[in-house]
């Protein structure tokens, strides 16, 4: 089984590679040097599109899931989480997670148990995350720029189930919500799982953002719907594709 480690301690305030990154952002530099430097990152950046966009173009429909990498194994939100991946897979649905531990470990686990397709798009972090050992041989893609693996969340999922989780999580939540409300991509399905945890940011988004200062239209508040059961995220799931008639043709 693959090791999978914990969540980064803190940062503190004073760090030394928090300092180095903080002068060096202010360090004057030679144009060779700049352009060197963006030139390289042009590339890696080209690289990491290339060989994302190869390995998911092959694979079946998904269902992406988000939650907290801190979640342990014997939490209700981990069994929860394996529970809704094995019951997608019996819909005909693969699920894609961020590839490692917590929530996304326990999602590839249930898509495994339910012999649907399991992908890990793993994201290469100094505190160096590893793969969890539920994804499938081949679909294991590790990123080193977050925008590049939120575009294969965003551009390879028929739908985002999201779990109790912290800033990466709402990160991923967020992203979709904007890039949906502002058209640049077709509506999906965004479930929201456990209702209690999350309603406390619901009830901002609605009274504080749109009524007293309307920095949304309310109607945004039906691009997502909350539920607090398997059965109920992947139900919903299913609803929105029945009315286009389309379900996972194999």
């Amino acid at each position: 089984m693959a090791k999978t480690t914990k969540p980064p301690a803190p940062i503190a305030n004073g760090g030394d590679e928090h300092e180095r990154r903080i002068k060096n952002a202010f360090k004057r530099k030679g144009w060779s040097e700049v352009r060197a430097n963006d030139s390289w990152a042009i590339f890696k950046i080209m690289s990491e599109f290339v060989e994302g966009f190869e390995a998911m173009q092959r694979i079946r429909p998904c269902v992406s899931i988000f939650g907290s990498a801190r979640t342990a194994a014997d939490k209700p939100e981990f069994k929860l989480a394996e529970e809704i991946a094995f019951l997608l897979t019996g819909h005909g649905y693969g699920v894609i997670t961020g590839g490692g531990p917590g929530i996304m470990e326990a999602a590839n686990k249930g898509a495994q148990r339910g012999g649907g397709t399991s992908v890990g798009l793993n994201i290469e972090l100094p505190f160096e995350q590893e793969p969890n050992p539920y994804i499938d041989k081949g679909k294991s893609i590790n990123f080193d720029y977050f925008f590049v693996r939120k575009v294969m969340f965003i551009k390879y999922s028929q739908g985002f189930i999201v779990l109790p989780g912290g800033f990466g999580t709402i990160d991923e939540l967020f992203e979709a919500l904007t890039l949906i409300q502002t058209q640049k991509i077709a509506r999906f399905p965004i479930i929201l799982v456990g209702k209690a945890y999350w309603q406390g940011l619901l009830d901002w988004i609605k009274t504080t953002m749109g009524e007293q200062h309307a920095n949304i239209n309310l109607v945004d508040m039906e691009l997502f719907s909350t539920v607090d059961t398997a059965e109920e995220a992947v139900e919903a799931i299913d609803k929105f594709y029945s009315k286009y008639m389309l379900k996972p043709n194999f």
